[in-house]
């Protein structure tokens, strides 16, 4: 049953991505491009995620078990560490030269064309070489059960 829920949701996310333009690579280097041909459009998207998020998240949080009864996950860490801006930074350059992040990409693969599928392989290699790394370093965490 979970796998259909998430199923589901990944589908609804991807569809909700499509239609908001987010899927488009071009429209969403023109939200970035603020000393150019600007468009605020992604704007009101991004808004109405942090609407509904801001109205859904606190409930969220009070819950011990989620909708399908298993155990609630939410990060507990609000240390801010060179590791998490390096990462903001490197994801904030990647969305800016390519248009893409994780889920538009993904949700762009059932549009067709070569350049989503150009990003997420490279997506996955650099997290693949991230983890090789993490690995040699020691610095690997196991997943929380």
């Amino acid at each position: 049953m979970s796998i259909v829920f998430a199923l589901l949701s990944g589908l609804l996310f991807g569809l909700g991505l499509i239609v908001s333009g987010m899927s488009d690579p071009a429209k969403v280097l023109g939200f970035l491009d603020l000393a150019g041909k600007w468009d605020p459009s992604l704007a009101f998207v991004m808004g109405g995620a942090i609407l509904i998020g801001s109205l859904v998240f606190p409930f969220a949080t009070k819950q011990e078990k989620t909708i399908l009864g298993s155990r609630m996950r939410l990060p507990t860490t609000t240390k801010i560490d060179r590791r998490l801006v390096v990462g903001g930074l490197t994801f904030g350059v990647g969305w800016g030269l390519a248009g893409y992040c994780p889920g538009p990409a993904l949700a762009s693969l059932v549009q067709g064309g070569a350049k989503p599928w150009v990003f997420v392989i490279a997506m996955l290699g650099g997290m693949a070489l991230f983890e090789l790394i993490e690995r040699s370093k020691g610095e690997h965490k196991s997943k929380p059960a």
